[in-house]
């Protein structure tokens, strides 16, 4: 596959799940301020911030600096999620070839309703139904994509730009919640903490899936174990290492390579953490723990661009 290609996939993909991830966040913050006191509220919306990505600290002594932590969450996850739309389709454009018609129409149909809602003011008015919009659309694209695309190369990088995604922002919002909310862990949570760990699980789409597996009882522990290591949920970072590497195996196997091995390996390396890693081990240092996990990605993200992307012409001769 020419890297082009494979490029314009990877983050066609990347930027897709960017877009919902936000949209799905920001839904959930945006239900959670009629159940929560407003008295904690900027400090909610600067840990949202922080977990989309913008450079403003999530401390509450950072509150001084943006008087309406609000506006500036709202504003950023707008452009996030238009930007990262159009960016998707734009990729999408440049491989027309690569990809279903049916992927082409559904996503460059997103970008105009996108586009038309934006103009008519939906995002300040009406949020949660721009954010409905998102996240039916994008659900229905993964389901266009697995249905009408053939499951070779093309397609693998498109799971490795999605599940890489979704492997460091969850675990970005993990940080971020277990470094607010620590002491939950050993102390009995009041009703304003326990809602901010529902708010958790929502963000991830878990709060469901989590029930089923340990009933309502919901402690933090639990919920980094869930969140982290379970194999059979979508959102978990598990799940999402597990097809990452599923994926580059397969490009490996088409690429036949040591430096396309290697790349299979890193992502091996981070399964293997999250597998064998006891779990009192993870909970003694959940920060470091999340840290690690997004640095692995970065360094699988960059392995794919050294190794499928950029590569001088040397290294594909000598492969």
């Amino acid at each position: 596959m020419l890297s082009r290609v494979a490029d314009n996939l990877y983050w066609m993909s990347r930027y897709l799940e960017r877009a919902e991830h936000t949209a799905r966040v920001m839904g959930v913050q945006l239900n959670l301020m009629l159940e929560q006191d407003p008295r904690t509220s900027d400090r909610r919306w600067l840990r949202t911030l922080a977990a989309l990505g913008h450079s403003a600290p999530a401390a509450a002594d950072a509150i001084t600096e943006h008087p309406d932590p609000f506006a500036l969450a709202r504003n950023h996850a707008l452009r996030q999620v238009t930007g990262g739309i159009a960016s998707a389709r734009e990729n999408a454009r440049q491989v027309r070839e690569q990809i279903s018609s049916e992927m082409w129409e559904h996503l460059n149909r997103l970008f105009h309703e996108v586009k038309r809602i934006e103009a008519a003011g939906v995002w300040t008015r009406q949020p949660l139904d721009f954010v409905s919009v998102i996240l039916e659309s994008s659900h229905l694209f993964q389901g266009v994509t697995d249905s009408t695309m053939n499951h070779g190369e093309g397609w693998q990088f498109i799971q490795v730009g999605r599940f890489i995604e979704r492997a460091s922002a969850t675990a970005r919002l993990l940080d971020l919640y277990f470094r607010e909310f620590r002491e939950s862990l050993r102390e009995a949570m009041d009703s304003g903490v326990h809602m901010e760990w529902i708010g958790l699980l929502r963000s991830c789409t878990a709060f469901e899936a989590y029930c089923k597996v340990y009933t309502a009882d919901l402690r933090p522990e639990r919920v980094a174990e869930f969140l982290l290591l379970n194999a059979e949920f979508p959102h978990s970072v598990r799940f999402a290492a597990d097809s990452v590497q599923r994926s580059l195996d397969a490009i490996n196997e088409v690429a036949s390579s040591k430096r396309s091995a290697r790349v299979a390996k890193m992502a091996g390396r981070l399964r293997a953490g999250l597998i064998f890693t006891p779990l009192e081990e993870i909970v003694a240092s959940l920060s470091e723990f999340f840290a690690d996990i997004q640095k692995q990605c970065a360094r699988i993200h960059s392995a794919i661009y050294e190794v499928y992307i950029t590569y001088p012409i040397e290294a594909a001769i000598e492969a």
